[in-house]
């Protein structure tokens, strides 16, 4: 076994230590095919962390992420004792903003990549039911969220006089450095992409509030300076309260769209019903040396311990670290493996069989390992 792979691999809360122990499975097969090894470095985190130890993750964590040659993050967030939300921290942050938050600001993960595809077999979920309004081919888009900076910078705070709070500040901050490394990058993704599925033509969409915020000005001027270097791609722009509803009447008509870090946050909620649900999104968090993948969803607390949730977008964010890490690496072995990853699970999805309640229901509904276990005998023959 002559090459190794440090991974860092962050569980988190509730059902994030779930799918985190499937995509262990994952990567275990996936060594035992290749022949290489991974070093996998589990680091404890989150809010039952803090509970029981006062910080949320281990006091030399933050160099065993540095060390570490791919990350991958199940999902943080846990109940308050005291009923009033998630645990937070004495400085008022929530308990696993470190490992998530401080990752990406720490190591310039500058790009959240999300990408929306909607799988042969699965429906959207408009109206919380699993309802076939589109086909697979009308859904198969890439967002591109600024990472580092806007309503996720962290200034601002609350004044409390005498212990009352009476005000609460939180400050926009829009750079043209950020700005325009991510919407360049949106611009570079976009020449290698087949292009919008209602035309093929190769678009980026601006998302902003241009009308009323200073910071989306900059931003949208941003993109019309770099989008004249790429003048065989289509530009485009939306504002945001608009666009939610042509993301959902027309998904056929993205390709790339790039926006700021809370624009960003939102619209991809909304966007993952189009491919069946959070069970199904992936966020990538890449910068120019690391990167950390996550499923998007939370950690679930009630479904904790059942072995209940879909593990499908823990999987494929681990496909994307696979094939982040060979084009880093020069490993062509790891990308092949990301590949027969996703393949397995399209595979999977399209006999019906087995899946989890999000995708199927409760009476037909098989467990979190049953599936994994599915997906693995497929990598196998998609190898």
């Amino acid at each position: 076994m002559s090459t190794r792979y440090k991974v860092a691999l962050l569980p988190g809360d509730g059902t994030g230590i779930e799918v985190a122990a499937q995509a262990r499975r994952v990567l275990d097969r996936v060594a035992d095919r290749l022949g290489i090894g991974f070093e996998i470095d589990e680091i404890p985190c989150g809010g039952q962390y803090y509970l029981e130890h006062g910080h949320d993750w281990p006091e030399d964590a933050e160099a065993r992420c540095d060390a570490a040659d791919l990350i991958l993050l199940g999902a943080v967030g846990w109940p308050s004792p005291d009923g009033n939300g998630p645990v937070t921290m004495s400085n008022g942050k929530m308990a696993g903003y470190s490992p998530v938050i401080g990752n990406r600001v720490r190591l310039d993960l500058y790009a959240n990549i999300r990408p929306v595809k909607l799988y042969d077999g699965v429906r959207t979920r408009i109206s919380g039911e699993r309802k076939p309004v589109w086909q697979s081919k009308d859904v198969d888009m890439v967002f591109l969220r600024e990472n580092t900076e806007g309503l996720y910078s962290g200034i601002g705070g609350i004044t409390a006089p005498g212990g009352n709070a009476i005000a609460a500040t939180d400050t926009r901050v829009i750079t043209r450095h950020s700005s325009e490394r991510i919407i360049r990058l949106a611009f570079e993704i976009a020449k290698e992409r087949n292009g919008a599925p209602k035309d093929g033509k190769k678009r980026v969409t601006c998302i902003v509030k241009n009308n009323v915020l200073h910071g989306c000005r900059l931003f949208a001027s941003i993109f019309e300076e770099v989008g004249a270097e790429y003048p065989e791609i289509e530009k485009d722009v939306a504002i945001v309260d608009a666009f939610t509803q042509w993301l959902i009447g027309q998904p056929e008509y993205y390709d790339v769209l790039v926006t700021t870090n809370m624009f960003g946050d939102i619209v991809t909620d909304l966007a993952s019903v189009l491919q069946g649900g959070m069970g199904m999104a992936v966020g990538c968090n890449v910068g120019e040396n690391h990167a950390m993948f996550e499923p998007i969803h939370g950690s679930a607390p009630r479904h904790a311990g059942k072995d209940k949730v879909n593990p499908i977008a823990m999987l494929l964010a681990t496909a994307e670290g696979l094939r982040w890490l060979g084009k880093k690496k020069n490993d062509e072995g790891l990308c092949r493996a990301g590949d027969a990853v996703e393949t397995a699970i399209k595979s999977v999805i399209s006999q019906g069989a087995p899946l989890t309640y999000d995708l199927v229901g409760e009476e037909k509904a098989a467990t979190m390992s049953v599936v994994t276990t599915a997906i693995l005998e497929a990598f196998d023959a998609a190898l």
